[in-house]
C-alpha cells in the first residue's frame, strides 16, 4: 500500500434530521501528526468520524486522502487505510481475544503476532478466554490490540480511554504517540486531556 501523506478535509457539513451539527468545517492533518476533536455532547465529534471512515456521507464538502502517487476522495478506496476504534468494540464474542486478533489480522491482511499484541495488551492470561467473557475493560483492551495489529495508516478512535484503567489509558497514549512516530496519523474524539502532542478541533452547537 502507498504511504498516506495527507488527510483534507474541505467545506464538510453534517445535517442530523432538522439539525446542522457544523458546516464550512476545513482542516489537513499530515503524516505523522494527530488531532483531537472536541466538543460538548451532540456537537457532532462521532458524526466527524463515520464520515471520514466512510460510514456516514457528509452533507456538503469533501475527504481526501493524498499518497505519493497522487490523492482521492472515494469512499471504498479511504477505508482501506482506515483503521477504526469505537464505543462499540466489534469483537467476535464467541471467538476468544487470540483468535480475534488472528481473525482481524488476516481481514486487514496484516502480518501481525496475536501473541505479541496480546501481550502489549496485558492480555497473555486471557488468550483463550471467549470474547463474551472478558470485562468492559478487557474488550476494549483487545480493540486496543486489533488496532494496534491494523497496520492501517490513519486511525480513527471515539473515546478510546473510556472504560480504561490509568495503566490502559497510559498504553493508549503510548500507542498513539508510536503509531504517530512511525508516520501515521489520528484522529481522536475525546473528552480527556492527552498529553500527546496534536492539533486540535473543537465542535460546537451549530445555532
Amino acid at each position: 500500500m502507498s504511504a498516506l501523506a495527507s488527510l483534507e478535509v474541505e467545506d464538510l457539513a453534517c445535517v442530523r434530521g432538522p439539525r446542522a451539527l457544523f458546516k464550512n468545517l476545513n482542516f489537513r492533518l499530515e503524516a505523522g501528526g494527530a488531532l483531537v476533536v472536541e466538543g460538548p455532547n451532540g456537537s457532532g465529534k462521532t458524526s466527524l468520524l463515520r464520515m471520514l471512515a466512510g460510514f456516514l456521507p457528509p452533507a456538503a464538502g469533501t475527504i481526501f486522502l493524498r499518497i505519493d502517487a497522487g490523492e482521492f476522495s472515494d469512499v471504498e478506496e479511504r477505508g482501506k487505510h482506515i483503521g477504526w476504534f469505537a464505543h462499540q468494540d466489534g469483537l467476535k464474542p464467541q471467538l476468544t481475544a487470540k483468535e480475534n486478533l488472528s481473525f482481524f489480522a488476516r481481514l486487514y491482511g496484516s502480518d501481525s503476532d496475536a501473541e505479541a499484541a496480546l501481550a502489549w495488551a496485558g492480555l497473555s492470561r486471557a488468550a483463550d478466554f471467549p470474547a463474551q467473557y472478558l470485562s468492559a475493560g478487557q474488550k476494549k483492551r483487545l480493540a486496543l490490540a486489533r488496532l494496534k495489529s491494523s497496520k492501517r495508516p490513519l486511525w480513527l478512535l471515539d473515546e478510546p480511554f473510556a472504560a480504561l484503567d490509568v495503566d490502559g489509558k497510559k498504553r493508549v497514549e503510548q500507542m498513539l504517540a508510536e503509531h504517530c512516530a512511525g508516520g501515521g496519523m489520528a484522529v481522536v474524539a475525546t473528552h480527556e486531556a492527552m498529553t500527546l502532542e496534536a492539533a486540535k478541533l473543537v465542535l460546537g452547537e451549530f445555532p
